[in-house]
């Protein structure tokens, strides 16, 4: 389909803007996203790897669209180079960002039985329990204290790896590969290195655990390769993307810890209030800017209409959650914090068939985090002036690198 063609209403496409991967500070508001919302409902990007352009939906309604109709794929991507955020790219059978049905219902099954609401009330206890001894040590050693080194990091990677089932004594080489994948600071070859590494020490994880009973995913994922009900290749595709989601939270829960810090009033609404905090970080990871730029692209597989231009068959689309928890028509006054929003039908999590598996587990962390943060150390303040705060710089997920604090 030529240019000319590919709209609805006989005007020339919107031009295709470059986004570079920007090292912002704080919880800014990443400005090159901001413009492509001002721009238009459907704009035309170009990032900073990959060949081509792709579209790019921004409004709430749009997002839900493209996120769960079957006419959009993910796993044409696969045999394509689409303009993308990651140096390097390299997809896995069996991982279930690039799955479409039915493979993806298939593949989902597999690890399920691991993140339902009965599993997570189960592994509630060990959290906090977890969660409990490195605050015990935190107040002990007095302040001041980096919360992200004492605390936001080893909780989640410690957690996430229980529920995985990694030994005690290879958390910490499976906690370094995970980093380095989402980073972008290495180039290419390092992100190349660190999967290899992840993705080898999985596949001997999954063959061990043919035979195994436990309830850790993988066990789960060694029973359900010697039933046949997938492939090997396909539980570690499976497998690489649950565990890397521990350090998504790390970074998602330290900015919001930073908006409380900077914000007394903030905190002292979470502090007074326990009854009332569900909505209150509902409304937190819908305004706080989770990544950098986007996430995984869509292929159409046939003509599609959308905000007045036609996509044609064969042509990449990206979806921007962030901007979808910034549309006005959903969320009045998005760029406001508000803590009384209700409903809350942010998309934080994703929507459709690819909404995060581990959801429920990143919920539970952050509930957790943000309850025994407050309550173990009332008087918590920054140790430093708001500006004084460092942030991660080239990678995909933002958050601050330190946060430190006394009380």
């Amino acid at each position: 389909m030529t240019e000319e063609t590919s709209t609805l209403t006989g005007q020339a496409p919107p031009p295709v803007r470059d986004w570079p991967s920007l090292d912002l500070d704080g919880t800014d508001f990443d400005p090159v996203l901001a413009a492509l919302m001002r721009e238009g409902p459907l704009t035309r990007i170009r990032l900073p790897f990959g060949e081509g352009w792709a579209w790019l939906a921004t409004r709430y309604e749009d997002v839900k669209l493209v996120t769960n109709d079957p006419r959009f794929g993910r796993n044409e991507v696969t045999r394509r180079q689409v303009t993308r955020m990651a140096p390097n790219f390299a997809p896995r059978p069996g991982s279930l960002a690039w799955a479409d049905q039915p493979d993806h219902n298939r593949l989902r099954k597999a690890v399920a039985g691991a993140f339902t609401v009965g599993a997570m009330k189960r592994l509630r206890p060990r959290a906090q329990q977890i969660l409990d001894d490195l605050m015990d040590g935190v107040v002990r050693d007095g302040p001041p204290a980096d919360l992200v080194e004492r605390v936001l990091e080893p909780f989640p990677v410690t957690v996430v790896s229980e529920v995985m089932g990694v030994p005690a004594d290879q958390r910490d080489q499976v906690h370094a590969w995970t980093r380095q994948i989402i980073s972008t600071s290495g180039g290419a070859e390092a992100a190349d290195r660190a999967k290899q590494g992840l993705y080898g020490w999985i596949t001997e994880t999954v063959r061990a655990r043919a035979a195994g009973t436990g309830e850790d995913v993988y066990s789960l994922l060694g029973a359900a390769v010697a039933r046949g009900d997938i492939g090997e290749e396909e539980a570690v595709g499976l497998a690489g993307p649950l565990q890397i989601g521990g350090e998504a939270v790390t970074h998602n829960c330290g900015q919001m810890l930073y908006l409380m810090l900077s914000r007394p009033g903030l905190m002292e609404r979470v502090r007074s209030r326990p009854g009332e905090r569900g909505p209150v970080l509902d409304e937190l990871l819908r305004w706080i800017p989770h990544r950098s730029s986007v996430g995984l692209a869509r292929i159409a597989l046939e003509d599609v209409e959308l905000g007045g231009h036609r996509i044609a068959a064969g042509e990449a689309v990206y979806v921007s959650y962030l901007a979808a928890n910034r549309d006005p028509e959903v969320f009045p006054e998005p760029e406001r914090i508000c803590p009384e929003r209700d409903p809350h039908p942010h998309v934080s999590f994703g929507n459709g068939p690819h909404y995060c598996t581990g959801a429920p587990l990143a919920r539970l962390q952050i509930d957790l985090l943000v309850d025994t943060v407050v309550e173990r150390l009332p008087g918590v303040r920054l140790a430093v002036p708001v500006e004084g705060v460092e942030w991660r710089r080239k990678t995909m997920i933002r958050g601050p690198r330190v946060l430190p604090v006394v009380w």
